[in-house]
């Protein structure tokens, strides 16, 4: 079953990419899209059904170089299953909505057959995430972490007669590389001193890397520490966090069913995944794990903070994502893995049919993107409207306080929060309070996007609201699909991600007497637990369950101890971010325009992005160009085409005459120069001798 659901996707990509001519376009679309929908049944059926017990299916040997012995293999765990059904959920339901977008698609009217392309790549940017996601070794995951990328570039420059989109598509797969690079040194630093990258010897050596320095960049390090942050250099590139973040917004040039694909599910979670996956060495590398928290918590309220003032409604969802990953390695880097797979798995959902929602409107709109021209769709679009408005209070974080009755988001994003608090430390304290912080401003451009977009009166081109019109039913299916996880996702799986130690270590197959050697079994049994910790030396070791907490972290304990004001907190922010909306949109809808002239800096301050993107353009892009032009105008025009060629065309020349004059052509001329030939290389020989 697991190898159907690997390969499923790679035949529709074959098919619709080199065979849609011999069963044509309309079947190669909808047999792609049957084949993603088959996947998503199956991986639902081994997620519910998976007995927490790893299991590895070899399918052929890979890459064999002295040391180097690596399979293809498919790992199939907890995180996997989770993995799984997150990408082929969300890639079968974007293969359903693309059938209805793509159709009316207006960038190509030349006759050319673009439709087939366009879901041979979603197809095979599937096949490559899912390769990553189902890796048994480092090698095999960074040959499906690359294929993501590749099939990313071809999706975001997909309107390839867009300037903006081959530039957008560009800046991603280099962005991409800087993150590849530390990603591939964190491989090569693995290999260097396990003398292996296969997942179950690199968990098992996470204690004696612990102990063990390593030299780099003309110091020592130590070796966990350092080669745990060499891997979230890679997951920084494609998790989109802060410094190396620039190119997620731009990825919005390509066509919506892409921004939800790549952007909201998929993609963008692979560094997250990562992390989890690699927790037996980041649980030895306390250095690293506070990196990560950092990291994690400036993304989030960076990002956040963005969001509140942009106009582009696919930009807002863009920069949200970009903040809900942050949350996401928070909880990872606290060591909360559960929490952060949690939210993973329940922002796939709202996030996707957030995009696919935005792509319904925009669509309605005729390719409008800026909100500043919508309002009032509501009543145009209801159903739309309806299903952007369940997406909003699951990532808002509406529910019940203080009760797991509430939107998936309430209940995985509080889960982070509070995990936060549980960390005591100065890394989790910063974040604690840049996620509550966050929490008010996701509330904020949340409803701001709701209220621009499907209240108040009609404001742009008048033409265009009088044609504004509802998805076809094509378009609105996976709306609703997704809008069930969105409800229901958080409620049913809230337990086994963030229940008590032994609800959480059983859902991940952690065996039970490492559960009770880490944690004990109350919230008073700390120093049991720690001194519990002597299975190791009975045969027990790092990856025999889906994820790996250090005995010594407490983090979930004390997360679930929290007081009420922590548990509370969010959903304060979501309220007052609530009102502060409501107040600017549609109370007072001119505020937001005084304020904006009242305090113009911070207003172009958020506006252009806290200018990264200039700043990098400065630093790196400027004179890199510089540096190209005086190669090409110094090094190529004036010393190789003029040095070099001048003396090319002047002595050669000079050269081939006297040579030519050398050809007589008599016998006695050439036997003279033979002869004097004959008499230097004897004479240069005898000088030789008498040398020595």
């Amino acid at each position: 079953m697991e190898t159907i659901i690997l390969f499923a996707p790679l035949l529709g990509a074959v098919i619709a990419g080199f065979g849609w001519r011999m069963i044509g376009e309309t079947g190669a679309i909808w047999l792609s899209t049957g084949l993603l929908f088959l996947v998503a049944l199956l991986s639902w059926i081994v997620f519910l059904g998976f007995d927490g017990e790893t299991r590895q299916t070899e399918l052929f040997r890979y890459i064999q170089s002295g040391a180097l012995d690596t399979s293809w293999a498919i790992r199939l765990d907890r995180l996997t299953a989770i993995m799984l059904v997150v990408v082929t959920t969300v890639s079968s339901l974007v293969h359903l909505y693309s059938v209805g977008y793509m159709a009316g698609d207006a960038n190509f009217r030349d006759g050319e057959s673009y439709r087939p392309r366009f879901f041979a790549y979603l197809s095979f940017f599937t096949f490559a995430m899912l390769m990553l996601v189902t890796s048994d070794n480092l090698v095999q995951m960074f040959f499906g972490w690359e294929g993501v990328g590749v099939a990313s570039y071809l999706l975001i420059g997909f309107y390839f007669r867009k300037p903006s989109a081959n530039a957008a598509a560009i800046k991603a797969f280099i962005v991409n590389r800087v993150g590849d690079f530390g990603f591939a040194l964190g491989i090569f630093g693995l290999f260097l001193m396990v003398d292996s990258i296969n997942f179950d010897d690199v968990f098992a050596a996470g204690p004696v890397l612990a102990e063990t320095q390593l030299q780099f960049l003309w110091r020592e390090w130590n070796a966990a520490n350092l080669l745990a942050f060499l891997l979230f250099v890679g997951a920084m590139g494609k998790s989109a966090q802060f410094f190396l973040h620039t190119w997620l917004p731009d990825a919005m040039e390509g066509p919506t069913p892409v921004s939800a694909l790549i952007h909201a599910a998929t993609m963008v979670t692979a560094g997250v995944f990562l992390v989890c996956r690699m927790s037996p060495l980041l649980e030895f590398a306390p250095e690293a794990k506070a990196i990560i928290v950092w990291i994690g918590a400036i993304t989030a309220f960076f990002a956040a903070t963005v969001a509140l003032v942009q106009n582009d409604i696919k930009r807002v969802i863009a920069y949200s994502t970009c903040s809900q990953l942050g949350y996401m390695f928070v909880a990872a880097g606290v060591g909360v893995y559960s929490a952060a797979m949690f939210h993973l798995f329940t922002h796939a959902f709202f996030k996707a049919m957030l995009f696919l929602g935005a792509g319904a409107v925009i669509h309605g709109m005729h390719h409008e993107q800026d909100m500043r021209h919508y309002g009032g769709l509501r009543h145009r679009m209801p159903r739309t409207f309806w299903a952007m408005l369940i997406g909003t209070l699951a990532i808002t974080g509406v529910g019940i306080p203080l009760t797991t009755i509430g939107f998936a988001g309430f209940l995985s994003k509080d889960a982070i929060i509070e995990s936060a608090w549980g960390a005591h430390s100065p890394a989790g304290d910063f974040a604690f309070w840049a996620l509550v912080i966050a929490a008010f401003m996701t509330s904020f451009y949340s409803w701001r996007l709701m209220f621009l977009t499907f209240f108040g009166a009609p404001r742009g081109d008048r033409h265009t609201h009088e044609h504004a019109h509802e998805s076809p039913a094509v378009m609105v299916i996976p709306l609703a699909g997704l809008a069930l996880g969105a409800v229901f996702a958080g409620m049913i799986w809230f337990k086994p991600f963030f229940g008590t130690h032994e609800e959480v270590n059983a859902f991940y197959g952690v065996p039970e007497h490492h559960a009770e050697a880490t944690h004990g079994h109350g919230a008073d049994d700390h120093t049991e637990a720690t001194t519990g910790a002597g299975d190791h030396a009975e045969g027990w070791m790092p990856g025999q369950g889906a994820v790996f907490t250090h005995p010594e972290n407490h983090v979930l304990e004390a997360a679930h101890r929290a007081p009420k004001w922590v548990k509370l907190s969010p959903a304060v922010m979501m309220l007052l971010g609530l009102g502060l909306a409501w107040l600017f949109y549609i109370r007072a809808p001119g505020l937001p325009g005084r304020l904006a002239r009242a305090q113009p800096r911070a207003y172009r301050f958020l506006l252009n992005k806290w200018y990264v993107d200039e700043i990098y353009d400065a630093a790196f892009v400027r004179p890199a160009m510089a540096g190209g032009r005086l190669l090409w105008r110094r090094g190529d025009g004036t010393i190789i085409d003029g040095a070099l060629n001048g003396i090319a065309m002047g002595v050669i020349p000079f050269l081939t005459r006297l040579a030519g004059r050398a050809q007589s052509g008599y016998i006695f001329t050439y036997a003279f120069a033979m002869v004097i030939g004959v008499v230097v290389l004897i004479s240069w020989m005898m000088i030789g001798g008498g040398a020595e």
